[in-house]
């Protein structure tokens, strides 16, 4: 248990921090599983458009600091890849 006063604060804003970014990490999980959801069901527009809504979540989570710079652009280079590859309906 801390005893000073600046490690007592310390704690305090670990705490926010922590929270702050478990919030944002499970967002960038959910738009990153919309898409997943849209490939697997065969949905290219859909794909597009919730690949389009993940990609900033990617990257704003890597300016963040929840994700790295590179984790994130592999991520969505993935899913830009998978996305392309999949027969449009039309």
């Amino acid at each position: 248990m801390a005893h000073h006063k600046s490690a007592k604060k310390r704690i305090r804003q670990t705490e926010r921090r922590t929270e702050v970014n478990r919030a944002r990490v499970s967002r960038i999980r959910t738009f990153v599983k919309k898409v997943e959801l849209a490939i697997s069901g065969g949905d290219s527009a859909a794909a597009q458009a919730a690949l389009k809504e993940a990609q900033p979540e990617l990257m704003k989570g890597a300016q963040a600091g929840v994700l790295h710079k590179n984790t994130a652009s592999r991520k969505v280079s993935r899913l830009v890849a998978r996305v392309k590859d999949m027969k449009p309906l039309a």
